[in-house]
């Protein structure tokens, strides 16, 4: 398949409309980094492993891994959805049968790493409000459910993109509304919204005013590593109510407030089919981004999980696509890394089921330091990745293949229709 522009055009679509829109293997291996980054924090704070999570050298580690570590993943996630929606979905596409590979795409795996957690945990299922939100994925549209009905708490993230799906048929002609040369202007414009709603959680709405780390451990008595960390315990899932600061909820896991970050992705893939995005030169942006995430240290809450990082991380974004277009093959374009990226999602559900296993049958009674957390860490990772690539291809790949009308759309439809694009590069990870 070709990777070069089909088309350059002054005020024109940047791909012919009839062509089949080239794959872009940069970003489908760039999902792998942001998952990774979601599991190394989640390894550092779900891995109860004691004293080591105790100690002072557990507290520096921490510093330097601090929550804006896996929110910065999250926030990448949400941007390339909305990039590769619009850049997969064209003129004259069925709306439901969008919405139904999105649900082949999510539920199957999502229920997947539910079951897992459940029976890995222990979870009681007397009580509906625990299990039942986020089964169907409605679970972060009320704070209660966010934290008691959290089960498997990486797919507080799907909750968001479930929203994200619904929205994208009902809001893209107003995107296409847009003209072309207007569209960097609306880009800049949603940012600044964007910052503003935050400021506004941050100003009027109770929760943290300072600018430490309000993700950590829960931390139990005693040196004895524990054999279910808080989050996975039994006992969790027994609270009648579980607070959580309004504003944290706000910024990070309301749904309503992470939309903008998709159409952020929506606007960038406009740009680059466009030819209103040239840019191939990776090391702007990702210096960019670095300064933005060094900043989250001294920001509040409402700001590191998302707001300063959106503006390089679309830059990112878009440029690794523009760089695909062009034909540049980087270290994320490899096939190893591509193959990574197309079980991220997997990986990024499956993680933290597979650090409660670990933590209930090798990890608790039991007294470990740093090594051992290395090493927990390690086997963590390991397990993660063969079950991920297991789900992959032995069920999402086989669910879409044979429900998701591939091959009949493939026949049925113009050459350039969604069906044609190699499904790893038109699915989204979150």
């Amino acid at each position: 398949m070709s990777t070069a522009p089909a088309r350059v055009g002054s005020g024109s679509e940047f791909l012919d409309a009839a062509a089949v829109r080239p794959s872009l293997p940069s970003l489908t291996g760039a999902r792998w980094w942001a998952a990774f980054a979601v599991f190394l924090l989640h390894a550092l704070v779900f891995l109860p492993v004691y004293p080591f999570q105790k100690s002072e050298l557990f507290r520096q580690i921490h510093q330097l891994m601090p929550m804006q570590l896996g929110a910065a993943g999250v926030t990448f996630f949400f941007v390339l959805s909305g990039f590769i929606i619009y850049w997969s979905f064209r003129p004259g596409n069925s709306v439901p049968r969008f919405y139904w590979r999105r649900v082949l795409k999510i539920y199957p795996t999502h229920l997947v790493a539910a079951v897992a957690f459940i029976l890995v945990a222990s979870v009681p299922l007397t009580r509906p409000v625990v299990w039942a939100p986020n089964l169907a994925l409605i679970h972060t549209w009320v704070p209660k459910w966010t934290t008691v009905g959290g089960l498997n708490v990486p797919s507080w993230s799907l909750a968001a993109e479930v929203l994200f799906y619904l929205s994208f048929p009902l809001l893209l002609p107003l995107v296409r509304r847009i003209k072309g040369h207007r569209v960097l202007w609306v880009l800049i414009g949603l940012l600044v919204a964007i910052l503003l709603l935050h400021t506004a959680y941050y100003l009027w709405v109770p929760g943290p005013k300072g600018i430490a780390n309000t993700f950590a451990p829960r931390l139990i008595p005693g040196e004895v590593s524990p054999y279910f960390e808080l989050h996975a315990a039994p006992i969790w899932f027994e609270q009648p109510d579980i607070p959580v600061a309004p504003s944290y909820w706000l910024s990070y896991n309301f749904p309503l407030s992470r939309l903008p970050e998709f159409f952020l992705g929506v606007l960038a893939a406009r740009l680059v089919l466009e030819g209103r995005w040239r840019n191939t030169r990776l090391a702007l942006p990702v210096i960019a981004l670095m300064i933005a995430y060094a900043a989250t240290w001294a920001v509040p809450p409402n700001y590191k999980m998302s707001a300063l990082l959106l503006a390089p991380m679309t830059a990112v974004v878009a440029t690794l696509a523009a760089r695909d277009l062009a034909g540049i093959r980087g270290f994320n374009s490899s096939p190893r890394v591509v193959w990574l990226g197309n079980i991220s999602f997997a990986f990024y559900l499956i993680q933290f089921p597979v650090m409660a296993l670990i933590t209930r049958f090798s990890i608790g009674g039991k007294q470990f330091g740093l090594l051992g957390w290395l090493g927990f860490a390690g086997l963590s990772l390991v397990v993660s990745t063969v079950v991920a690539a297991a789900i992959y291809h032995w069920l999402d790949e086989p669910l879409m293949r044979r429900f998701a009308g591939r091959r009949t759309a493939a026949r049925e439809k113009p050459a350039g229709e969604d069906a044609d694009i190699p499904a790893e590069h038109t699915e989204s990870a979150r």
